[in-house]
């Protein structure tokens, strides 16, 4: 199967992951089609990987295209939040988590995630699981689905969009991608459709919200983070406002003392930091590759080395 998707910021990835002893071992917990992994197995010919994905066909493609390595690599096939809860396995060195969805889903996923192509709204990243998104538009209130769009797309025409979505549900099932991506299209002002396309914040908030990926994000951060060895590196890339955010406070809190009671995103621990942020901005890709890669163009990387697990932190907070 070809190849489609180019991994971002590959350079400032291996430059902040690079591992630092013979042996060492990363896990790519969304391996997607390989891309960032086969560039580290190509260049570190002691480095040992683990790749995650939870679909199971773009698994396969990854599996291909790393297959001169197969002696250094071994696989899981599920959500990275389960694969961390699981304390059997070895502990890792590096992690990498790319938070973007693969140009595979778009392209050749036949799932409903293009704006551009008339395929089944499923949306659906492992189709054993959950709901489809033509069934979770039907299922919800003009409003609900408005909040939706809103919360999740950052959409500005959200109850414009959700009104004529609605109306449309009153004359059957809205079950194509080409189909909703009309209705968005025929809901929002004509000013409204300049550089990018009118449906793409809609179809984010769908597809996020069909696959869970803002509440699976924080669990996933903080089981990685309590796996990932003592001076381990975890570097997150992430592809939205809503995403950097979550990342960033989950990096900014474990990387600073808790000494008030101000409410923050993730709980945090008297006594101490667990990381050091090795990028506190987060890294952007250069002009160049957004030239050559359009859609890495809202891409972030943020980078953490672990310091201390949180257990010894806590122990030292009741001393």
């Amino acid at each position: 199967m070809e190849i489609v998707h180019t991994p971002v910021l590959l350079e400032e990835t291996m430059q902040f992951l690079a591992p630092r002893q013979p042996g060492e071992l990363m896990i790519d917990a969304t391996v997607g089609e390989g891309g960032h992994s086969y560039a580290f197995l190509s260049r570190f010919p002691d480095l040992r990987l683990i790749g995650i994905d939870a679909d199971w066909k773009i698994q396969e493609v990854a599996r291909n295209r790393l297959k001169a390595f197969e002696e250094r690599v071994q696989w899981y096939t599920g959500w990275s939040h389960d694969f961390f809860a699981d304390p059997s396995y070895e502990k890792p060195d590096t992690i990498l988590i790319d938070l973007g969805v693969s140009r595979y889903h778009y392209e050749q996923g036949g799932r409903g995630f293009s704006f551009l192509r008339d395929e089944v709204l499923d949306m659906r990243i492992d189709r054993t699981k959950g709901i489809a998104a033509a069934e979770l538009i039907a299922g919800l209130s003009e409003k609900a689905l408005a909040d939706l769009l809103y919360t999740y797309g950052e959409e500005r025409y959200a109850r414009r969009i959700a009104r004529s979505i609605t109306e449309a549900k009153s004359r059957g099932r809205i079950s194509r991608s080409g189909a909703l991506a009309e209705l968005v299209v025929r809901a929002v002002p004509m000013r409204y459709r300049g550089s990018i396309h009118p449906a793409t914040r809609t179809f984010q908030a769908l597809r996020i919200a069909v696959n869970g990926e803002l509440t699976r994000l924080e669990e996933l951060l903080e089981r990685a983070l309590g796996a990932l060895k003592l001076g381990g590196r975890m570097g997150v890339i992430s592809f939205h406002s809503l995403e950097d955010r979550i990342v960033k406070h989950f990096f900014r809190a474990k990387g600073q003392d808790y000494t008030s009671a101000q409410k923050q995103p993730i709980p945090k621990y008297r006594g101490g930091s667990s990381v050091n942020v090795l990028c506190r901005k987060g890294i952007s890709p250069g002009v160049d590759e957004i030239r050559n890669n359009p859609s890495s163009r809202s891409a972030r990387l943020r980078v953490v080395e672990k310091v201390a697990d949180e257990v010894s932190l806590r122990y030292k907070e009741m001393q």
